[in-house]
């Protein structure tokens, strides 16, 4: 006999709408870093500045990352159907796969074009690689800033967060570098400085790049103790025995449990049901807990192994 208890929160009732307030943020954000990222790259291309192409490089995989991001913002607030009963609330973890997938790309790219500079440097304008740059710690520091509150609960405001205050670091590192061409008339100083760029921004990334591939593998977040959860069931009142439990990401920021809870002392009422899922709300960060009551003992149940899936 099952039993199970959703635990949900609609925000929409409590002043100000989340969901939209995110579009908003992502739709200035995507403005801002477009024009940017167009700006970048003609400076780039007259200035002859190497580290400018790659910050404009990185900078345009940013904005497609901001669009599926806001993409999957927009899906995930879907209500579910037949076909998809959970909704689409999964699309913002596809979103999190494909923005470290095509981070990773311009990063190959834009690396080719730094070593063959290194072999080959070209002249550079280092007054204006400063400006350019200088306006690039301005827009993406006002646009990591737009994503700063929602970073601590959702991957993908992480990683929008994460990629802009890296940008603003990295066109600090451009600044400097130009100072250094126009001090010194070495144009190496300008390919080097990529080099280094994309060494930082692949350290910065990789972090993502795991977490989200876990997302993708249905691993149980990071922020939850899979043995404290089983531990927490099995303390419970009338329980004798957890079995079949699975933890995993319905989204970016939503988590599911199925549990098969043996209860040899009978069926509990809904109270129980209601303060467990509570629970495991306050205290795991679980709100779409589903558990299965079962009177006669573990033998009787096919999943009782905990090697059976």
């Amino acid at each position: 006999m099952s039993a199970g208890h959703h635990h949900g929160h609609d925000h929409r009732h409590h002043g100000r709408d989340p969901q939209a307030a995110r579009g908003r943020a992502f739709a200035l954000a995507v403005l801002l870093n477009l024009g940017f990222t167009v700006a970048e790259i003609a400076a780039g291309l007259i200035s002859g500045s190497m580290a400018l192409i790659a910050d404009a490089g990185h900078n345009l995989s940013d904005v497609l990352a901001l669009l599926l991001a806001w993409a999957a913002n927009t899906l995930t607030a879907r209500p579910p159907n037949e076909r998809f009963t959970y909704g689409l609330k999964s699309s913002s973890i596809l979103a999190a796969i494909a923005n470290a997938a095509l981070l990773w790309l311009a990063l190959g790219a834009i690396l080719v074009e730094t070593i063959r500079r290194i072999s080959d440097p070209a002249p550079v304008e280092g007054g204006m690689m400063m400006l350019v740059a200088a306006l690039g710690i301005v827009i993406n520091g006002f646009s990591a800033w737009l994503f700063a509150r929602g970073r601590k609960s959702d991957l993908n405001m992480r990683a929008a967060f994460l990629h802009l205050a890296g940008d603003a670091a990295v066109s600090a590192g451009v600044v400097v570098a130009g100072f250094a061409v126009m001090q010194t008339g070495v144009a190496l100083i300008d390919p080097v400085t990529s080099l280094v760029i994309c060494i930082v921004i692949g350290w910065s990334s990789w972090g993502l790049l795991k977490d989200s591939l876990r997302m993708g593998l249905l691993a149980a977040p990071e922020s939850i103790d899979v043995s404290e959860v089983r531990a927490f069931l099995s303390s419970q009142p009338g329980v004798a025995a957890v079995h079949d439990l699975h933890v995993w990401p319905m989204s970016t920021t939503e988590t599911a449990l199925t549990a098969h809870l043996v209860m040899p002392g009978g069926l509990p009422g809904d109270r129980f049901l209601q303060e467990l899922s509570h629970e495991l709300h306050h205290r795991f960060g679980i709100g779409h807990p589903t558990v299965q009551i079962e009177t006669a003992g573990g033998e009787d149940c096919a999943l009782e192994s905990d090697g059976v899936v």
